[in-house]
């Protein structure tokens, strides 16, 4: 049986590592080649600067759609493993059901952007322009859900285990970097269809920016390197909060095994 307790850390940072390498690779090849091919003007093209959707569905499409279903897949991926490892005590588990729910939230949100970014690749701007910005908005709104769900359960996590900076340190940074996607990507909803060149930057500037959150999950979980900091958890819930109005969820959860 596969005991997740026994494998090392590195292969879960490889994870949200690998995606963000492949996602920026895919978004550097796609803006390279309207560079230097003269900066052509495609078919779905309105202003003079090209979208991401314009240059993915021209003839890079099967490139754009592969990438995207990697990185829909490798997004989800990510938060499931932060939830496995949450669970089996190699991260710090939970010590409220609220936490547990905005988790599985999280997942859900990230389930919903995983299949928004495939969808909006295989209906390109070209041929499918309405399915096309609805998929978009799909992807946009998983998210966007993803993340505030995320940072929650890092905020409350991060008061139980008071000693530990990498935890406020992880949700300070998503929370930052997550906050400023939303804020360009309601500023992308306005300027495209009143300044489309505006837009294009904002979207290629998002584009970029999320591969930034997706490096913050190798940041997550390079801490279940300290693969016995969480036998139990049972003494940190005794001084918080919640442990004291006995709302602890987690007894023992060091054993565990996948």
């Amino acid at each position: 049986m596969f005991h997740l307790r026994a494998v090392h850390h590195r292969f879960f940072v490889a994870v949200p590592a690998f995606v963000a390498f492949i996602w920026f690779g895919c978004l550097l090849a796609m803006l390279l080649t309207w560079l230097i091919s003269g900066r052509p003007k495609y078919v779905s093209q309105e202003g003079s600067i090209a979208y991401i959707s314009d240059i993915g569905a021209s003839f890079l499409k099967p490139l754009f759609v592969v990438v995207c279903c990697i990185t829909g897949l490798g997004f989800l991926l990510s938060l499931v493993l932060e939830r496995l490892l949450r669970h089996r005590g190699r991260l710090a588990p939970e010590m409220r059901t609220r936490e547990h729910v905005f988790g599985v939230l999280s997942v859900i949100g990230a389930f919903i952007a995983m299949l928004g970014l495939a969808l909006l690749s295989g209906f390109d701007t070209q041929h499918y322009p309405s399915l096309h910005q609805i998929f978009l908005l799909v992807f946009m709104i998983g998210v966007a859900l993803s993340a505030i769900f995320t940072v929650a359960e890092y905020r409350w996590i991060a008061q139980d285990y008071q000693h530990m900076r990498k935890l406020r340190q992880a949700y300070i940074a998503k929370a930052t970097i997550a906050g400023i996607l939303v804020a360009l990507a309601i500023a992308f909803a306005v300027t495209l269809f009143y300044a489309p060149n505006v837009g294009a930057v904002i979207e290629w500037t998002i584009a970029f920016g999320f591969t930034l959150y997706l490096l913050t999950f190798c940041y997550d979980l390079r801490m279940a390197k300290d693969t016995q900091r969480f036998p139990t958890v049972e003494k940190e819930a005794a001084n918080s909060q919640g442990g004291q109005n006995g709302q602890s969820r987690v007894a023992e959860k060091g054993g565990n095994q996948v």
